[in-house]
């Protein structure tokens, strides 16, 4: 059983699984191109890959996007953060699937009118990161300058190769774990979800 491995092995195991999704390899590829401060391929199209190679689906099953987060703090601006995703689009023209590059040190700025609730300006990549619906969502991977895969991953892995999808009632409200959880269910029925806690 993956999950009972050794923190060790379960790394070359997840990254051996990763490595199936040749969008995903190819999106990490592309975005290490890109030098953006602080950046990681994250959410969905990690832990989703994960689930897929687990119910023997194809890797790219039920994938919706590939989201890349960076921070870049020095320039708030929307217009900052749209020439970044327009220079996204050159690197990403061919992928056939959709690229969202976002700047998490952006997100305190249109969070509450989205999702109802404020967020306090985040401080890191990380940090965006653990504040995603579910503790299963909270990883990020990217390429280091020497090739070698940087995994972020604060609650560890072994909800994600158990299929259980745990709430992190740390910023997202109810309302969003609880859809998220739907469709995710109806994608991959072997996913055991916890309910938000009372």
């Amino acid at each position: 059983m993956i999950a009972r491995l050794p923190l060790d092995e379960q790394l070359d195991v997840f990254r051996t699984v990763l490595s199936r999704n040749e969008v995903l390899t190819d999106v990490l590829t592309r975005t290490a191109a890109l030098d953006l401060p602080g950046w990681y391929v994250t959410a969905g199209c990690l832990f989703q890959t994960v689930w897929n190679v687990i119910t023997d689906q194809p890797p790219t099953s039920g994938i919706k996007d590939y989201d890349v987060f960076y921070f870049d703090s020095t320039d708030l601006s929307w217009e900052a953060e749209d020439a970044v995703i327009k220079a996204g689009q050159e690197v990403f023209e061919g992928v056939p699937a959709e690229v969202e590059i976002r700047n998490e040190a952006r997100v305190h700025l249109w969070y509450e009118e989205k999702f109802g609730v404020p967020c306090a300006p985040h401080a890191s990549t990380e940090a965006a990161i653990d504040s995603f619906a579910a503790t299963t969502c909270c990883l990020g991977v990217r390429l280091e300058p020497d090739g070698r895969w940087r995994v972020y991953a604060p609650h560890g892995l072994s909800d994600v190769f158990n299929l259980v999808v745990r709430p992190n009632p740390a910023l997202a409200p109810r309302a969003v774990y609880d859809v998220k959880t739907l469709r995710w269910k109806s994608q991959w029925p072997e996913l055991t979800v916890l309910p938000w806690p009372a």
